[in-house]
């Protein structure tokens, strides 16, 4: 129907007959006169058709944050049934949740909220929300939220003024809050070997309470002490100094009788010490013969055996490692995804050495190492001798409803890597699936891997969580049962299962030892930590199921750990067996002078040879596989030794006389240099940045012309390294101020040519979602006033608006 913008513009037409009425003599009247007054009556009433249809849209902004999940989400069911019994039959009602990121709420689809939950970006989500919004309905913004924005409103509050749509808002929060926090870590981002240095916290908290606050170094508590909040605040100090050059965790948390959020209770600042050139040795060995002779070249050794206690940290300032027979779910992943960066961009050596639990053995294969090597892990189908019976019993779970940064489900990403458990099978291989809540439900009867696997994955790939917990003997009993028909001598039973929520222990342990007694193996895939409530339920099966337990808290990469587990049983091997070796040209890339190679070796892990790599030792059995290979990945090299040199299977490596020569040429080979005198790097975290400053003597600067700096760096929060523009202070001063976002961490490398200077990690502030400044709650205030909507008490008045 025709409307008008201006109505009152007709107001004109009585007002012009009233004048050519008093006043003839002006001929108002003339036709074109009258014409052009029309026009411009019509021009400023401005006539549109109203295409709106009847009735009200309600958009509700649900805020799933962490600091709002408590008020907002226990109360949604009620407000949501309280707007739909109140709308009229016109009237329509959606969903926005928001945190991070926003997703509109689909009833049809299974799509989650995903990204992080520490941020509550109520801009970004009224922009979303806006580009929802249909231009011929009428439309209204309802917000549940706390307020406390963590990102601007000024863009999205001028598109919303700008587009006319009012918004209404509903604040909650508890009406008593009583809160401690830990609001930063004051100390400095590098140090001297040795030297003292002050760590200082500074804390937050209602006036005249008192709090404990610990600090805790690499997760060992260092001290305790109890403050007391005087105008709101308090402060904690400790003299500190690092013995061994490396970076160190410092977390300081803090605990009161009364405290509202515990999740501001923790802040994690990394300190970082430089000094002599460092071998970080892997091994599964007490008495490591690589480290030993490595020892007595002179060089600064750190071995390692105890390698749970690795973290992302463990490799500032290492110059070169060694994994010698470590498997790969015994490496946490914290430390295992920092490789990459490690050896392409930071310039760091790696070389891995053979034994059961190396290469494909070791669960390396689709491992975030797996394309650092120069073999190749996963064994062809043509080199396998015996075919196994595989049993996935899957966690469906509520908990696998949740959502996760990639946009999939946890649900969803489990089925994804029990799809590819399934394609990395074997033609003669076979397979069977359970999902599993409080009962078993079966999705694949046992069934031959090689016969239409495009329909097994596809199968597997529709699996939904159907709520409640997951009781864990029902899954196994289930999966054994079928196993048992299975017509391989070799069985092995894979057991996906939430760390926090796995039940039913009674019954499993006698479960396991007849699974045992019949060559059946058991591993699990956790979903969590080893803190979780339910690891050590989880831990307990895989120690006596004579398998492994890979925990994960990042579900985007469930299909690598499935993948890994996978090759891991079925597609590699371990020859046992001594075979004869040969030597090749390869090794002049390593060392000028050329080794006695011995006759052979004890046993060796199956790999082949990838292309662009050099080889300097292979067998000389049917396989002619490669003993030796290495090649350049980006800054670092990488070099892969598939024979043992500790342990069973390397008596004749341990009594080749040019052992010690072998294992120092490969890692001077390997070791990244180190930089000449005359830089000098300063780190500074400023707010909600990092400022990278590089000092350089006139000799460098000359060096800079030829050969820039590069800046490049890797954040916890994005796959790829990002590189970045410097910017000049005055000559031999270089500086960049970095985003860091709360709870990021970001290890970096400056590059001149071939020389790297590495740093990090280096944490970023843990505290924008908890600070509750009132700034943005009154900024929200406004702007709702503004664009004509209110504070709204009463939710079912919302649909007269």
């Amino acid at each position: 129907m025709m409307a008008f913008a201006h109505p009152e513009a007709f107001l004109l037409v009585p007002l012009w007959g009233m004048a050519a009425w008093l006043c003839p003599g002006a001929r108002l009247l003339k036709p074109l006169r009258v014409a052009v007054v029309l026009l411009l009556v019509l021009a400023w009433a401005n006539p549109f058709v109203d295409r709106s249809t009847p009735g009200l849209d309600v958009w509700v902004m649900a805020d799933g944050s962490l600091s709002a999940r408590d008020s907002v989400q226990p109360r949604l069911a009620e407000i949501e049934s309280v707007l739909l019994e109140t709308k009229g039959a016109e009237d329509r009602l959606f969903f926005v949740d928001f945190a991070d990121e926003a997703i509109l709420r689909d009833p049809l689809s299974q799509a989650v909220l995903e990204g992080r939950l520490d941020s509550t970006r109520i801009g970004s989500a009224l922009q979303h929300t806006l580009s929802l919004l249909q231009s011929h309905r009428n439309s209204r913004l309802l917000l549940l939220s706390d307020g406390y924005a963590t990102d601007s409103l000024e863009l999205a509050g001028e598109r919303l003024l700008r587009e006319g749509v009012p918004l209404d808002i509903r604040l909650m929060r508890p009406e008593s809050v009583v809160d401690v926090s830990v609001d930063d870590i004051i100390a400095p981002l590098r140090v001297r070997l040795g030297d003292p240095f002050l760590l200082e916290a500074k804390l937050s908290g209602p006036t005249g309470t008192t709090a404990n606050v610990t600090l805790v170094r690499d997760g060992q508590e260092m001290d305790e002490q109890e403050v007391r909040f005087r105008r709101g605040e308090a402060r904690a100090q400790w003299t500190v100094r690092l013995s061994r050059a490396g970076a160190a965790r410092f977390d300081v948390r803090v605990e009161a009788e009364q405290d509202a959020f515990a999740a501001n209770n923790r802040q994690t600042h990394w300190v970082e010490a430089a000094g002599p050139a460092r071998v970080l040795v892997l091994s599964a060995y007490r008495d490591d013969p690589v480290a030993g002779l490595l020892r007595e070249s002179g060089l600064e050794v750190e071995l390692v055996t105890d390698t749970g206690s690795l973290t992302e940290g463990s490799l500032a300032g290492v110059n070169m490692v060694w994994i010698h027979n470590v498997h790969a779910a015994d490496l946490p992943s914290a430390f295992l995804n920092t490789l990459p960066f490690y050896v392409r961009e930071q310039g760091g050596g790696l070389i891995m050495v053979g034994g059961k639990a190396s290469f494909g053995s070791g669960g390396y294969f689709e491992s975030a190492v797996d394309e650092l090597l120069p073999v190749s892990m996963e064994l062809r189908e043509e080199d396998r001798k015996l075919s196994v019976a595989v049993g996935i019993v899957m966690d469906r779970s509520g908990s696998m409803n949740a959502g996760t940064p990639s946009g999939m489900s946890k649900m969803q990403l489990a089925n994804e890597g029990a799809a590819r458990a399934i394609e990395l099978l074997g033609e003669m291989d076979s397979v069977t699936v359970f999902a599993v809540d409080t009962e078993p439900h079966q999705i694949l009867p046992l069934s031959q891997a090689g016969r239409d696997r495009e329909r097994l994955t596809s199968v597997v790939r529709r699996i939904q969580s159907a709520g409640g917990g997951i009781y864990v003997f029902n899954g196994l009993s289930a999966v054994w049962k079928e196993l048992q028909n299975a017509p391989q001598a070799r069985r092995h039973i894979i057991l996906f299962s939430d760390a926090a929520d796995s039940e039913q222990p009674g019954g499993v342990d006698g479960l396991l030892r007849e699974m045992l007694a019949n060559q059946t193996t058991v591993s699990v895939i956790a979903l969590g930590n080893k803190f979780d409530r339910d690891a050590p339920f989880l831990e307990q099966i895989a120690t006596d199921g004579q398998g492994r337990i890979f925990y994960n808290e990042d579900a985007d990469s469930l299909p690598g750990v499935f993948a890994q587990e996978t090759v891991s049983i079925t597609r590699s091997a371990f020859l046992e067996e001594a075979v004869g070796v040969e030597s090749s040209t390869g090794w002049r890339e390593v060392a000028a002078v050329p080794l006695d190679w011995p006759g052979q070796v004890d046993g060796y892990n199956l790999s082949y040879l990838r292309e662009g790599a050099s080889e300097s030792l292979r067998s000389t059995d049917q396989y002619e596989a490669p003993m030796l290979a290495h090649w350049q990945r980006g800054a670092g090299k990488v070099g892969a030794f598939t024979a043992p040199l500790g342990g069973p299977f390397s008596e004749t490596m341990r009594a080749w006389a040019q052992t010690g020569d072998l294992v120092r040429s490969l890692n001077r080979w390997a070791m990244r240099g180190e930089l000449p005198p005359g830089l000098s790097l300063r780190l500074e975290r400023i707010g909600e940045a990092l400022r990278v400053q590089l000092y350089a003597n006139e000799d460098w600067q000359e060096r800079f012309a030829l050969h820039p700096p590069r800046l490049i760096t890797q954040s916890s929060e994005e796959e790829e390294p990002q590189r970045h523009e410097w910017r000049r202070i005055v000559p031999g001063q270089l500086q960049l101020d970095l985003p860091l976002r709360s709870s990021e961490r970001v290890q970096g490398v400056i590059r001149i040519g071939s020389r790297v200077l590495p740093f990090g990690p280096v944490n970023g502030l843990a505290g924008a979602e908890w600070a509750f400044d009132p700034e943005p709650l009154r900024q929200l205030r406004v702007l709702s006033a503004q664009s004509g909507g209110q504070e709204r008490v009463d939710l079912a008045g919302i649909w007269d608006s």
